[in-house]
Order: C-alpha cells, then sequence, then structure tokens
C-alpha cells in the first residue's frame, strides 16, 4: 500500500493541513510533487489524541478520492468537525498528536450463521463496519487493540457506534463488513 516514507508525508500534510485551517480558515493546496502512490483512490482515517485523549476522528471508508485529496479533508474535519468535540483551537495545536490510517477496501464478510463472524474477524487486523438500514457504525483495526476487546466485544461496540443494539450483528439483516489499515503517527 503505502511505503513508510509516504507516510512521513502524509502525517506532515495533516498536521499542515489542520494548522493552515485553524489559523487562517484556508485549505492547503495539494503539493506538485505528490508521490503517485497518494493519488490513488484510498480509503482514510485521521485521529488527534491531546494529552493521550481522543480529540477527532473523521475519514473516508470507501476509496472515493485520491488518498492525498481525502487526507486534507479529513484531517481538518477531524479538526473541526467531529460533532463530539469542539473546533480545535490554536493554542491546541501544539498539544495534538496525529495518527493517519490508511485504509484498504472494505470487505463484505460473507456467513451463513452469524457465529461464523468470530472466525473471520481478526483482532489487530481488521477494522470492522457494520450497517443496518440507515445505520452505519466504522471502528478502526486498533480501537480493539487498544481497549483490549475480543471480537464479540469488538461487534458489540461496533453496532452501538453505528446507533444500534449491541447484539445486532446477530440479526440477518445486518451487513459487516472488514478492512484493514496502515497506521502512521507523529
Amino acid at each position: 500500500m503505502v511505503s513508510e516514507e509516504e507516510g512521513k508525508i502524509l502525517i506532515r500534510l495533516a498536521r499542515k493541513s489542520i494548522e493552515s485551517y485553524v489559523k487562517n480558515k484556508s485549505l492547503i493546496d495539494i503539493p506538485e510533487d505528490t508521490p503517485e502512490t497518494l493519488k490513488e483512490n484510498m480509503g482514510v482515517f485521521t485521529t488527534l489524541n491531546k494529552n493521550g485523549m481522543l480529540r477527532g476522528c473523521i475519514g473516508y471508508p470507501e476509496p472515493i478520492k485520491p488518498l492525498i485529496n481525502a487526507l486534507v479533508e479529513v484531517a481538518v474535519s477531524a479538526a473541526v468537525n467531529d460533532p463530539r468535540f469542539p473546533p480545535v483551537s490554536e493554542s491546541e495545536l501544539d498539544d495534538l498528536e496525529i495518527e493517519v490510517s490508511v485504509l484498504t477496501k472494505p470487505e463484505l464478510i460473507e456467513v451463513e450463521k452469524p457465529e461464523q463472524y468470530m472466525d473471520k474477524i481478526k483482532i489487530g487486523e481488521d477494522g470492522l463496519i457494520i450497517e443496518r438500514g440507515p445505520y452505519r457504525g466504522l471502528l478502526l483495526p486498533q480501537v480493539a487493540v487498544e481497549l483490549g476487546w475480543n471480537v464479540e466485544e469488538f461487534l458489540y461496540n461496533t453496532c452501538v457506534k453505528a446507533g444500534l443494539t449491541a447484539d445486532c450483528w446477530l440479526f440477518k439483516d445486518v451487513k459487516i463488513y472488514k478492512f484493514s489499515s496502515q497506521i502512521f503517527n507523529e
């Protein structure tokens, strides 16, 4: 997917995007020397932490636009549009730790019985998307590891994130997708 050097470019660009928007309300231009890999359509999330606590997280789970363009958008959105938090202020910029997750295309997990999900989801490797009707929830692969969840807890919490009951993953009309991600940190 993305090399370590390209990951460093993404992190620097995420920080530059956030700082430019918070300070000047302007989006940065995409660098002309962007590596070709970063121009491919890929899903991406930007996670902001402050003092070890979540401060914002927004992304595109689907590969709907070039990675570099999507990154600029989600970095700014994580800073100023995450509905769980007030917009990041200029005084907070130095305290932010930025994480960029580049995602593979989500893949539908097909099972005959819901219990089979237990064997098809790998903690630490897979992120999850759960859909039922108009509801949709996503958790990145690192969340289950950071919180020490097993597969069942990961499924429960992804259902809750979607605004559904914790056991919705057992219902026949639920779609569950998995994806993997490459994680880059400052």
